[in-house]
């Protein structure tokens, strides 16, 4: 019973931290552009989220939970270094206001538990291919739908006066609510696969099926987290990339949105993070190239591309710890 209310208790955080970093993402743009304020916008994004995995399904959980540690695999102590060493670096980047992935410290955590633990057979390879092309796929993709979508949004308005703005202003009040939905269907059911994992090995449960309360408590935790939002990564997406106008806040969150929500659908983990400050980069490209203040996107990028191998040895030294401590 104490490895399982470890197991939540490290879940919840993970999801916390998640919201908080997550959060900023989504409202980012909507907020830079004025379109909506603050309160109201993460107000609205947290209801949404906690919505999502009731609406679209927790397919997410499956690959998390079921796909990618082999069956027999995962003992508690694997589990709890995974989520431990995703909590750490996801506590570090939101202190440094640094926008990080939760999806890639994840995936890192899992990888660097397993092999500590039973080394590569204890991974299952078509579940981590299924989740290296979602999490690497997912920002190309971002990119030229942003792009596309803000190239179709601009010669649909080409003779649009001034006052078009009002309508990409109110547009972004649907925009908000779709990309939340998207969130919650892609970004809680992480946690909800790491929590039914532990039911499974632990034998609470026979066979891996998430669990009504640990839908309603990780969508909750998610979406607490999301109503208070994280304001240095708010500033260093809404403001930091270019100059957001409410077109370029439309289309931002439009194009995220089916990305974010396409791949949950698939069982595809993604990164918010990603898929947003992707697709931002894509519309202002669309616009024009020097718009983009490419520095800022670098830095992001090197966050993105250190996640992973930061996480995973984070989780093989928590392993030989809480090892030997259960």
């Amino acid at each position: 019973m104490i490895a399982l209310l470890i197991i939540i208790a490290l879940a919840l955080l993970f999801n916390l931290l998640n919201g908080f970093n997550d959060s900023s993402n989504i409202v980012a743009t909507v907020i830079a552009s004025r379109a909506m304020p603050p309160r109201l916008a993460l107000f609205l994004v947290s209801l949404t989220v906690f919505c999502g995995p009731f609406l679209f399904g927790v397919a997410v959980a499956e690959t998390i939970g079921n796909d990618i540690i082999a069956p027999g695999s995962a003992s508690s102590a694997l589990i709890v270094a995974a989520i431990g060493a995703a909590c750490a670096w996801n506590l570090f980047t939101f202190l440094s206001g640094i926008p990080s992935s939760s999806s890639h410290a994840l995936v890192g955590g899992l990888l660097g538990a397993a092999l500590a633990a039973a080394g590569f057979q204890a991974l299952q390879i078509p579940g981590l291919i299924k989740m290296a092309v979602a999490l690497f796929v997912s920002p190309i993709v971002g990119i030229l739908i942003g792009f596309a979508f803000t190239r179709l949004v601009f010669y649909l308005a080409r003779n649009a006066s001034m006052k078009v703005n009002w309508f990409f202003k109110l547009g972004q009040l649907g925009t908000t609510i779709f990309l939340g939905l998207s969130y919650g269907t892609n970004g809680a059911p992480r946690s909800m696969g790491i929590i039914t994992l532990g039911l499974v090995s632990l034998g609470y449960i026979s066979h891996f099926q998430v669990p009504l309360w640990v839908i309603i408590l990780s969508a909750g935790t998610v979406s607490l987290a999301t109503s208070i939002g994280g304001w240095r990564t708010i500033k260093t997406l809404g403001i930091g990339i270019f100059k957001i106008k409410p077109v370029h806040g439309f289309c931002t969150q439009a194009a995220s949105a089916i990305v974010i929500l396409a791949a949950a659908l698939l069982g595809g983990p993604v990164s918010s993070t990603q898929v947003i400050g992707s697709t931002l980069l894509g519309v202002g490209a669309a616009e024009r190239l020097n718009m983009v203040r490419w520095t800022v996107a670098g830095q992001i990028a090197v966050a993105w591309l250190l996640t992973i191998p930061a996480t995973a040895v984070i989780a093989a030294l928590l392993f030989q710890i809480v090892h030997t401590l259960l």
